[in-house]
């Protein structure tokens, strides 16, 4: 029996914009069960364990190979981002995370002034 094990990081681009950030994690042949995303306060974390098991009987022998890999990224989420409101998807082999920043509603206040 033979196991290898991979931990191997994968490509990360970051871009922003006026409205988010957006995080895309290169993870080419991964499906997306086995992929995972956690936060925990200002720290977003991803990660990733899969196990792969093939056996071969050919003339009466028997092999089995095991194959791991593994990769954890974490990330400080800006102060300014709505954790509330993280969304992911994964797609052509690309996570992508999308934080949208918080909006600032600029509340205009009128009133009217008593006049004494």
């Amino acid at each position: 029996s033979i196991s290898n094990r991979t931990s191997s990081m994968p490509a990360v681009n970051i871009r922003e914009s006026d409205k988010n950030f957006t995080l895309e994690l290169a993870v080419p042949g991964m499906d997306k069960k086995d992929l995972k995303i956690d936060i925990n306060e200002d720290v977003l974390t991803i990660s990733s364990e899969t196990k792969n098991e093939v056996e071969e009987n050919q003339d009466g022998y028997k092999r089995k190979e095991f194959s791991y890999s593994s990769f954890c990224r974490s990330f400080q989420i800006p102060e300014n981002v709505n954790s509330d409101k993280i969304e992911a998807n994964y797609k052509d082999g690309i996570l992508s995370v999308t934080l949208p920043k918080v909006t600032e509603e600029k509340n205009k206040i009128t009133r009217q002034i008593k006049i004494s």
